[in-house]
């Protein structure tokens, strides 16, 4: 080494010290080609290392050497919001001024824009979702990528088709890329790529790039699976044991309502544990984060939404459900073990996990018939078209629509801008085949992750080997190893008490107070709020399809090929719970006639007219068997037009003044529920009282 290098290389182990805050602290020796390639010869790196190994601390430290030079700010792209103000409290230690911009901080903006304009931020973290907002790809972008001095792709994994986590708003750094001046450095990190995504990744980043892999093998990891035979074994072991686990530590689940149900049960169990999802609030999740991080709480029970970052010290990972990858699992098990010697991973998979897996593969890339009515309609448009406005012309849920709309934007067949979508015109190709590979390598992820849940081998080889890691090899640490010995059982009693918590039945099923936007297109006169005098009450399922407990049933009642029967003996006593602790005190029943489940539908309105002791007074009758039963679930718009046209009311008495319990099997989107309850409100109704088996969530 030069005594220039050698210089830099002091120069930069100062900064890193500045960061971690010990005295003691040395650059690896592929943190120091990453800086030195960064800094010193303004090169494109890809940093594939585990979690915890430091690659924060090379951008971090590249950052400041740079800016000594005289270099623009350090522009950082993140997903994950917890990760941002871990790593902007961390650079602040070191002296490094960071700021960012994301969905939760929108008042400041303004001030942060003005700060990067005086010079006064050192580093700007981003969400990817920004690079696709019209003023900030417009207006902001083109400025910070003439001045930016290094520019940094965190989870790097999202880029790729191939990667477990591909994001569309990702999709966007490409054109990034293409536009930075010449001279200016890149570094691209993650700690979940295998060898093609590894290679697709250093491909979108251009010629040349300097690709630093190393082992990811977690020597603080102790790896466990337990199979359990049905949930309330699952919450109950956890009731037992989670005490028994070493620190703080996240209960990975599935769904939502997996992380408000187990949190409710263990807080019962006097566990401080709080639920968390993408759902929770801002604010309240820095709060909860803060509350684990300072061991005020035992786990967070959450979602993939919580992804914690730099400063995590976990002393466990427990996953309630199986990720659909085996590189899934090993990212959010990678939370744990995080400047501890020890930490616990234990694996509870379900035999529910499948259909989980399945929901999620059905919001892949749209049909290609989709794609060719959103470009005709904005292509027959002389004006932007919001979201909201395209869901009348096409039948996908928001979620995939706007995902679609992503990646059209990005291939150049339409342009997000203020106000909604154009179309652009040009020439757009439908990739089949490549959607074909996509949707086949996820069906080979899932069969691996069945694969790790049964070997009887190493299970941290395992997942090495999933990540292409060339050193892969037996742990000595995992519960196949005879590192981690775990007790496989839990007590009667917290046994019993989940059975009982699971089986508590009742969900609010809060009633709709908007009708969907541009209903006009569709030929329906419906806009705006949905006026009290015209609208439900608040109504009750039994459960919904994603719940532990009675959702297993509901699951194995409206699965595509089960067959058509009464209302099964667990759901009609959750029905009967429901009703005697919400007691509608209704004066008639109105059900809706299914074609589907004719009779499940009818023996649950003639069983609740007997236990309730009141008439059935008509039925939301087929009008139209044209329109599928479902037809237009995708979207709001979409389900209010075929709602509309499918069914009409059919009353056998006089409804006037009553109050009316409205029956259905299933809620999916509740519109279905929100016409039935205008048409019975325009008879006199006083009280329309929503009650079904299940919800889809």
């Amino acid at each position: 080494m030069s005594s220039a290098d050698a210089d830099v290389r002091h120069e930069a182990e100062r900064h890193l010290r500045a960061l971690v805050g010990r005295e003691d602290a040395r650059l690896y020796d592929d943190q120091w080609a990453a800086v030195e390639g960064l800094v010193a010869h303004r090169r494109r790196a890809l940093v594939v290392q585990r979690t915890g190994w430091g690659k924060s601390a090379v951008y971090f430290v590249a950052t400041a050497l740079l800016r000594a030079a005289g270099a623009g700010p350090t522009v950082i792209v993140s997903p994950l919001l917890a990760l941002m103000r871990n790593q902007i409290e961390a650079a602040e230690r070191a002296g490094i001024h960071a700021a960012t911009i994301n969905s939760t901080n929108l008042e400041e903006w303004q001030a942060i824009h003005e700060r990067i304009a005086a010079g006064e931020v050192d580093v700007l973290l981003v969400s990817p979702e920004r690079l696709n907002n019209p003023s900030f790809r417009d207006e902001v972008l083109p400025r910070l990528t003439e001045d930016v001095g290094l520019l940094v792709i965190d989870e790097a994994h999202c880029i790729s088709d191939w990667g477990h986590d591909f994001r569309p708003d990702y999709r966007r750094i490409r054109q990034v890329l293409t536009d930075l001046p010449v001279g200016i450095p890149v570094l691209a990190t993650t700690a979940t790529a295998n060898a093609r995504v590894t290679e697709d990744v250093a491909e979108q980043l251009g010629a040349d790039v300097l690709v630093l892999r190393g082992s990811l093998d977690r020597a603080s990891l102790h790896l466990a699976v337990l199979q359990l035979p049905r949930p309330e074994h699952r919450l109950a072991w956890l009731g037992d044991h989670l005490d028994e686990l070493p620190g703080s530590g996240i209960v990975y689940t599935l769904t939502v309502a997996a992380t408000q149900e187990i949190a409710d049960f263990l807080r019962g169990r006097g566990h401080a544990v709080a639920a968390y999802s993408g759902q929770t609030e801002p604010t309240e999740r820095l709060a909860l984060e803060q509350d684990l991080l300072a061991g005020r709480l035992k786990a967070l029970v959450a979602t993939s939404a919580l992804g914690m970052g730099f400063d995590a010290t976990l002393g466990f990972v427990v996953n309630v459900g199986a990720p659909a990858s085996p590189v899934a699992y090993y990212q959010q098990v990678g939370r744990a073990g995080r400047g501890t010697p020890h930490a616990s991973v234990v694996l509870l998979p379900a035999r529910e996990d499948r259909d989980i897996w399945a929901y999620f593969a059905s919001l892949a890339f749209p049909a290609e018939h989709h794609v060719r009515a959103t470009l005709k309609v904005l292509a027959d448009s002389d004006r932007p078209m919001s979201t909201a406005a395209l869901e009348t012309y096409v039948d996908l849920n928001r979620t995939r629509l706007e995902t679609m709309l992503k990646v059209l934007d990005v291939d150049g067949a339409v342009r997000r801008v203020q106000g909604g979508w154009i179309g652009t015109g040009r020439p757009w190709a439908y990739e089949q085949e490549r959607y074909d590979r996509v949707a086949a390598a996820r069906r080979e992820e899932q069969a691996a992750m069945l694969e790790y849940v049964a070997t009887a081998g190493c299970r941290m080889r395992f997942l090495r080997g999933q990540l292409d890691d060339p050193a892969a090899s037996d742990c000595g640490r995992c519960d196949n190893c005879g590192g981690l010995i775990l007790p496989a059982s839990a007590s009667e009693e917290a046994t019993a008490g989940a059975r009982d918590r699971l089986a508590r039945p009742g969900v609010t099923l809060a009633p709709r107070k908007m009708w969907p936007t541009a209903l006009g297109n569709l030929g329906i006169d419906l806009k705006g709020k949905i006026p009290p005098e015209r609208a439900a009450e608040e109504g009750r399922v039994v459960a919904r399809l994603t719940d532990l407990g009675l959702g297993q049933a509901l699951r194995e009642l409206f699965r595509a090929d089960a067959v058509d029967q009464e209302v099964p003996a667990p759901l009609v006593r959750g029905m009967v719970a429901v009703l005697a602790d919400w007691q509608p005190r209704p004066d008639a029943i109105v059900g809706f006639e299914s074609r589907t489940h004719p009779v499940l539908v009818g023996t649950l309105v003639d069983g609740l007219s007997r236990h309730l002791g009141v008439p059935v007074s008509g039925r939301v009758a087929i009008a139209d068997d044209s329109i599928a039963p479902g037809g237009g679930a995708a979207n709001s718009a979409q389900r209010v037009a075929a709602v509309s046209r499918r069914h009409a009311l059919a009353l056998t008495g006089d409804v006037s003044g009553r109050r009316v319990l409205l029956v259905d099997d299933l809620v999916v989107t509740g519109w279905s529920m929100t016409l039935a309850a205008t048409w019975l409100r325009e008879h006199g109704v006083t009280a329309v009282l929503p009650l079904a088996l299940g919800a889809r969530a």
